[in-house]
């Protein structure tokens, strides 16, 4: 782990559950602690009729236990992880670890653990991709695909840089492409 968690940000709850449990849970590891007032980010609510979302908040203690938990003891429907970029290598090895539970780790902007000069992000995360791609296959050939969902471009839309937040809209889209693609071969 490459980030330092805000003392701020650590307050609040360590997770944040919303959500149907008769779709896939969407397993969310957010290592800037979004969902601190106790509900998900905008974004991502008008999914909560499909999925069931659990938001870890890593800055806060017991954000991480919590992910580890429900991978110990796995819903019956699917789990998806996602992770951006200042943990994306705690979600390799959190993958890894549960590669029997996960139908799939989704990574936004995952080399954003470094400097990532701003329009730079799908170049940056490709290499990233190459850097680790022993473990990628490992995990594929296990049957969890990882794949990188949404990158920061650098415009006016991110509006800050690298790592997108997870609540931003292009994360819940590209979030949603994939798992709509990953259900459907599946």
């Amino acid at each position: 782990m490459n980030y330092s968690p805000d003392p701020v940000r650590a307050e609040g709850p360590a997770a944040v559950t919303e959500g149907t449990p008769d779709g896939p849970t969407v397993l969310v590891l957010d290592p800037t602690g979004l969902a601190k007032h106790e509900g998900l980010p905008a974004t991502w609510r008008d999914k909560t009729s499909q999925w069931q979302v659990v938001w870890c908040r890593l800055p806060s203690d017991g954000g991480l236990t919590q992910a580890d938990d429900l991978l110990s003891d796995p819903p019956a429907a699917a789990v998806h992880v996602v992770a951006s970029g200042p943990f994306a290598d705690g979600a390799l090895r959190l993958a890894e670890k549960h590669s029997g539970a996960l139908r799939s780790l989704l990574l936004v902007d995952p080399a954003a653990d470094q400097f990532v000069p701003p329009g730079d992000g799908e170049i940056a995360d490709r290499h990233w991709e190459d850097d680790h791609r022993e473990r990628i296959d490992a995990l594929a050939k296990s049957g969890v695909p990882v794949r990188v969902v949404a990158h920061s471009t650098g415009g006016a839309e991110d509006r800050i840089p690298a790592p997108l937040p997870l609540g931003h809209p292009d994360v819940v889209a590209g979030v949603e492409r994939a798992i709509a693609e990953l259900e459907n071969t599946h």
